[in-house]
């Protein structure tokens, strides 16, 4: 049986569950192609009791998956990023003609994808405890790391291959079995994972795909044998998301909302700062958590000159389908995301911003019914407006002026957001300043897109992360598994004991 089956000429994606394909075709919802605007597919939107069959058979799989030995995941995981590498082309094709992005950036999100897997596959050193002997008297203590069980991901549709890979490679090495609700806009790249992982040798049940809306999502929240769960999406939902499943008693990190801030110093190297801030801006159609979407000039010089050189650089900027060579910035996801967008452009407006590049109007030949907006760039925003409240999500950049760092850094700190923060400078004093005290959970200096690698955490602060430990790297292997600690005595000699009434300790030997 094939997930994608035809009704009525269309192609519609179902689910994977147990190592098969099943189809749930109750309710359905369109996936589109974002550059022409066409529906390309149906998905299948998951029902309660279809949910429950992929937890049934994720819980079916964990006693034997959780018994396998950590090398062995670990060379589950090794063929795996060689079927990813593989078949790259492909899978960036795919999400490019459901998400828009570009061919370009759909591989280096493959790629980061497979970083964090390259991670899962120390498992054995990962998971290899610690120990200590002769705490006491022929007493000796240590702590093992054990899997919850089932556990689930809801993913977004920015990034349909990377986030979920912030996910169920760690979960999975750690011997849990895994759930995964990928976005429903962009359902494609969920399902060629997971049967790449069913080609790696990975058991039926231990990884399994629901599309679904939510609907799928309050299953997932609600039902008692899901022992944790890992969100990525805005923050009304992420917060949603929190306080419901850890109503239910899971163990839950809900990656929110972002407005990321660049501080450019008076000091800062102009041209390369705008070149970066073009990418960091624009990259994705701005549909990243860590996109910068805010601009703090420290200056009215820098302020001036910024503004004219980004203006410039965007006159460049190549927008079209993410097929196409040498496109730089693709569509919208869709045509409701597009038209809230716009919405938010002339909010901005209407507040008294100026509107420096007007990317409205912005029509690409061949492609007139695709959700495209133009780069829209704004200057003397202030903290009132709704362009520089909200986490936009889109192509528009805003500029703030003011007049020193500790203003700058005050913007970002009372800002509700605390997903990352980046400064250009060529000061060392003031970028450790910054370092040390902007109240962001990711910084970069003279990095506008400052994403740790695999072997470190992603997370925000504030109001763009629910829960204690953030994403992938070693928070991951905290967050998938559940300490024991056990301490251990082998009495000898045959020296018969008395009771002891003393609360032991290390001091007392008992």
């Amino acid at each position: 049986m094939n997930d994608e089956q035809e009704h009525d000429g269309m192609r519609t994606i179902g689910h994977f569950i147990g190592g098969d394909d099943v189809e749930d075709g109750a309710r359905t919802q369109p996936v589109h192609d974002p550059a022409t605007g066409r529906v390309s597919a149906r998905v299948s939107l998951a029902s309660p009791a279809t949910v429950e069959r992929a937890v049934t058979a994720a819980q079916a799989a964990f006693a034997a998956w959780r018994a396998t030995q950590p090398l062995t995941r670990a060379r589950i995981m090794f063929r795996f990023r060689e079927l990813l590498e593989r078949d790259a082309a492909r899978i960036a094709a795919l999400i490019s003609a459901e998400h828009g992005k570009t061919i370009d950036d759909a591989l280096g999100e493959l790629q980061r994808g497979i970083e964090v897997v390259e991670y899962a596959c120390a498992a054995p050193e990962l998971l290899k405890g610690e120990f200590a002997k002769n705490v006491g008297p022929a007493i000796d203590s240590w702590s093992e790391f054990h899997p919850l069980g089932v556990v689930a991901g809801i993913t977004p549709f920015n990034f349909p291959a990377m986030v979920p890979m912030w996910m169920f490679p760690l979960a999975i090495v750690c011997g849990n079995t895994f759930v995964l609700k990928p976005s429903e806009r962009d359902p494609g790249a969920a399902l060629a994972i997971a049967r790449l992982l069913a080609e790696a040798g990975l058991p039926d049940g231990v990884f399994n795909v629901v599309n679904g809306d939510r609907e799928a999502v309050d299953a997932l929240l609600i039902d008692p044998r899901v022992q944790a769960l890992s969100f990525v999406g805005s923050t009304p939902v992420a917060e949603h998301v929190y306080v419901t499943a850890t109503r239910h008693g899971k163990r839950v990190q809900a990656l929110g909302g972002a407005k990321n801030h660049a501080v450019v110093m008076p000091d800062a190297d102009l041209d390369n700062a705008a070149n970066a801030l073009i990418g960091a801006a624009y990259g994705s159609c701005g549909e990243r958590c860590m996109a910068i979407s805010v601009v703090v000039a420290v200056g009215e010089a820098v302020a001036d000159r910024l503004v004219a050189l980004l203006a410039e650089r965007i006159a460049r900027l190549e927008v079209g389908p993410g097929t196409r060579p040498g496109v730089e910035m693709g569509p919208l996801i869709t045509q409701a995301h597009r038209d809230k967008v716009r919405a938010c452009v002339e909010s901005g407006i209407e507040e008294g911003a100026e509107l420096v590049v007007d990317g409205r109007d912005l029509v690409v030949p061949g492609h007139e019914d695709g959700f495209f907006l133009g780069a829209c760039l704004f200057d003397h925003v202030t903290p009132g407006m709704r362009v520089y409240r909200e986490e936009i999500f889109g192509p528009v950049l805003c500029v703030v002026r003011v007049a020193s760092q500790e203003q700058a850094m005050a913007l970002i700190d009372a800002h509700e957001f605390g997903n990352g923060a980046c400064i250009f400078t060529r000061d060392g004093e003031a970028a450790r300043h910054f370092t040390d005290h902007v109240q962001a959970g990711m910084v970069g200096v003279n990095v506008a897109l400052p994403v740790p690698v695999a072997i470190h955490s992603f997370g925000g602060w504030k109001r763009s992360l629910f829960g204690d430990l953030c994403a992938y790297g070693p928070d991951a292997v905290r967050f998938y598994t559940r300490r024991k600690t056990v301490t251990q005595r082998w009495p000898g000699g045959g020296v018969r004991e008395g009771a002891q009434f003393a609360f032991p300790s290390g001091a007392s030997g008992r």
